[in-house]
């Protein structure tokens, strides 16, 4: 078993000569995506964009080493920025640092505890709207870039749309967004023209990150401080990441241990805290764009991280040059490809709450900026509109032997919290015959609100002096009748 596990890490890094170019090429075109979402959400966070940047060059090392996801992106940008914004607000940037590597340890926890399996509870539909919410915001992001120039930005990021898609009917073996990127910068800097530049978004770093220790005092107070902070960016993390790795597999038509990818980021966030980075978590955008262009394996993630600090600082002269259109040619291309357009059709194929559940993750994802949200209130109608469903597949039919003047109940489906009150409604507490038999033997009681709801029927018929007698209970729920029905006393068999 051991041996398999390390073949199949090994796979993961080098499956061949091809395959380890592809991931190369597409790691670098990773790092170029990752730069304006990195700098545009450390502003967000109201911290310099070099942080940001350091903390997403060691979240890419570590992760690709510890993830549990190959060719999966992380880096610090997404929903965890909303949340540090607050705390670096008020407490400055070195209470964030702590809550980051708490946050790591939280995550790590959660990973040893395999709390991965929550994402079981995410639907399709959830996974449908969240990666369409993703791309949205993704697009929208690139707005500031496109309102209040002139026509020489338009001409070039139509010019390096063009490049995008056309380049590979000539060549697939550089990815067509770097040839954009290196076209783009030379005409911009061959034919001056009034376009933003990466110099332009913010400070780049000068030196390589520093290893350091937060300078916060190691007390009570200090931890009450970070600690509600460090549990949400933990949480609003993991989920991004789970929600990533999960479009990853459909992607690639593969599996991943998600509970190691919890792990992997917890380990990687308290590096990046360590080194005066931010926390970070999977990057939906920048993963997609990487696996269309060829990233498939471990390999692809640590070359965005390692590029990134190849980029931002030997070659920081070179890179502060490349124009923002460039990028935001990239980051268009991947909104597109981002976009699930084939669940426009199946709005209208697929069942009504299920597009019902992807439009409103879709919705309260754009309107909140916070995927957290979306998917949170995704998985809430989820769940409603399953209650819904199980609820009316709950019968009760009634027959009458005038014989012995018993009235049978035979009851199917499942009893539960949603659908206790319907079952309940099913019988005539005011039932003029003698003897009551109510028949469970194709239903099942799932917990002690649908306990209560049988004991209050047969409370109410002995209450009226009808025997009443309850046949069919399956073990686990004679084992909830025996433990939670105090006042009833059933012959049950």
């Amino acid at each position: 078993m051991i041996s398999l596990s390390l073949s199949r890490y090994r796979a993961e890094w080098f499956s061949s000569p091809a395959g380890a170019r592809r991931d190369v090429l597409a790691g670098m075109v990773g790092t170029f995506a990752l730069i304006p979402e990195v700098i545009a959400f450390s502003f967000v966070a109201g911290i310099d964009p070099e942080v940001g940047l350091f903390a997403s060059f060691v979240i890419g090392i570590v992760i690709a080493i510890a993830g549990g996801r190959p060719a999966m992106i992380s880096g610090a940008a997404g929903s965890v920025a909303l949340v540090a914004a607050a705390l670096v607000h008020a407490h400055g940037l070195h209470y964030l640092l702590a809550a980051t590597l708490l946050a790591g340890l939280f995550q790590v926890a959660f990973g040893l505890l395999k709390l991965d399996v929550l994402m079981r509870f995410v639907s399709r539909s959830v996974r449908t709207g969240f990666v369409n919410a993703l791309a949205i915001l993704i697009f929208s992001a690139q707005l500031p870039q496109l309102i209040g120039v002139d026509w020489h930005t338009y001409a070039m990021i139509g010019l390096g749309l063009a490049i995008i898609y056309l380049a590979p009917r000539v060549t697939n073996i550089v990815p067509s967004p770097l040839i954009c990127i290196v076209v783009l910068t030379a005409i911009s800097t061959a034919l001056p023209m009034p376009l933003r530049t990466i110099a332009d978004l913010g400070r780049l770093p000068a030196s390589l990150p520093q290893f350091g220790w937060p300078s916060v005092p190691l007390d009570w107070q200090t931890l009450t401080i970070v600690a509600p902070y460090a549990l949400a960016m933990a949480a609003v993390g993991l989920l991004e990441s789970m929600m990533t790795a999960s479009v990853v597999d459909d992607l690639t038509e593969t599996t991943s241990s998600k509970a190691r990818e919890c792990s992997g980021l917890g380990l990687a966030n308290i590096a990046a805290g360590l080194f005066g980075g931010i926390a970070g978590c999977g990057m939906v955008g920048q993963t997609v764009g990487n696996v269309r262009y060829g990233g498939r394996g471990r390999l692809s993630t640590l070359v965005a991280g390692v590029f990134l600090l190849v980029v931002m600082v030997p070659l920081r002269p070179w890179v502060a040059q490349v124009p923002v259109a460039a990028l935001v040619a990239i980051m268009i291309m991947v909104s597109i490809s981002t976009f699930s357009w084939g669940s426009l059709r199946d709005l209208v194929r697929h069942p009504k709450t299920s597009g019902a559940v992807m439009l409103a993750t879709v919705a309260v994802t754009v309107t909140t900026h916070d995927l957290s949200a979306g998917v949170a209130v995704g998985v809430l109608l989820s769940g409603v509109f399953f209650a819904f469903k199980v609820t009316r597949l709950m019968q009760v039919t009634v027959a009458y032997d005038a014989a012995t003047d018993t009235r049978d109940y035979r009851v199917a489906g499942q009893i539960f919290f949603a659908s206790a009150e319907i079952f309940a409604d099913r019988f005539d507490l005011a039932d003029t015959a003698r003897h009551v038999r109510i028949d469970l033997t194709q239903a099942h009681l799932w917990d002690v609100t649908a306990v209560g709801a049988l004991e209050e029927v047969v409370t109410r018929m002995r209450r009226h002096g009808i025997a009443v007698e309850v046949v069919g209970l399956n073990a686990a729920s004679a084992v909830l009748v025996d433990r939670h029905a105090q006042a009833m006393r059933v012959p049950a068999t």
